[in-house]
């Protein structure tokens, strides 16, 4: 029987991983230890950097920003997976799954343009030290994180609303843990080709744009380490963007990972399961990475756990007091 039009639909249902119910409980456990790691890792990044003055900087302005886009990055997708699996339904309206297609969509470009900005950061101070204080002064550091914001929520919003207009079957199984866009597209029976227009638009134009800005920050920069004539002078210039760099590496590896794995695969889990790479695995490495490679941030990090251990311990013996 040929599916029929139907665009009534109240709600698509996600099929996630597995279907094997022996294994959701492990499926379960992993990823919410791995959602609440990411939560707390970044937390304490935005906290160290707000409460230490000497972080005060466009550097760590930047990645208190990053910090809390990954946040709201594995909040959009895996709180719902989690909440499927303990209740045993897959079930998504189609409303949340607009605003969740919405919010994902949001936040990965953000990732994106914050990369880039972090890039510019570190190539503004190895290039040009001495203007640095001058270039990324606090109202270039807004206004370039309030571009930031415009241009994602601007891109969501236009890729969220070109799927409105589409009509759905019978079908409504999403083969993913999530509203992923181009899996809504393939199940459209409308015609589809202003959606897939749009997206390779944006793939191309952000997406790409982003990358090609990192790798020639990173040019300059490399081209002006090998110019430093002391070791330690190139030492120490390297280790300032060592984090960023892998981080980079990692967002950008994996994404592409999944493309292309999803263009020469058919299955669904895989698929899901690559996905699962760059959406939950690495907004939880990041806070590791920037943490145990940059003296700066373990040093605030001690400091901050420090004075919130010796408030509660102030707190405690008042309340012990008569």
């Amino acid at each position: 029987m040929n599916p029929r039009n139907d665009t009534e639909i109240s709600e698509f249902l996600l099929l996630g991983f597995s279907e094997e119910r022996a294994l959701q409980p492990l499926i379960f456990g992993l990823f919410l230890s791995m959602y609440l790691i990411t939560v707390l890792g970044n937390l304490l990044i935005i906290l160290a950097v707000s409460s230490d003055s000497h972080l005060h900087t466009p550097m760590y302005f930047f990645l208190s920003n990053l910090s809390f886009v990954d946040i709201c990055f594995t909040s959009t997708t895996v709180p719902k997976m989690l909440q499927n699996i303990r209740t045993q339904s897959k079930v998504i309206t189609y409303e949340g799954c607009i605003v969740q297609m919405y919010f994902f969509i949001l936040f990965a470009i953000l990732d994106m343009f914050l990369l880039t900005v972090m890039a510019y950061d570190r190539f503004v101070a190895i290039c040009h030290p001495l203007h640095y204080t001058v270039i990324m002064s606090p109202r270039l550091c807004g206004l370039l994180l309030l571009v930031s914001w415009m241009m994602s929520a601007l891109n969501s919003l236009l890729e969220s609303l070109i799927v409105l207009r589409l009509s759905f079957c019978t079908n409504l199984h999403i083969p993913h843990f999530f509203c992923e866009l181009n899996q809504m597209v393939q199940l459209a029976c409308s015609n589809t080709l202003p959606n897939n227009i749009v997206m390779c638009f944006a793939a191309v134009l952000l997406g790409g744009g982003t990358l090609t800005g990192i790798l020639y920050s990173y040019s300059k920069i490399v081209s002006s380490i090998y110019g430093i004539s002391s070791a330690q002078g190139r030492y120490k210039a390297l280790s300032t963007c060592a984090s960023h760099l892998s981080v980079v590496s990692l967002f950008y590896c994996t994404s592409l990972g999944v493309y292309l794995s999803s263009a020469g695969t058919e299955s669904s889990h895989s698929s899901a399961t690559a996905s699962a790479m760059y959406t939950v695995v690495t907004p939880v490495l990041n806070p590791f990475i920037y943490s145990l490679r940059n003296k700066d941030i373990k040093r605030a990090l001690k400091m901050f756990l420090g004075m919130a251990t010796l408030k509660g311990r102030v707190a405690l013996r008042l309340k012990k007091c008569p």
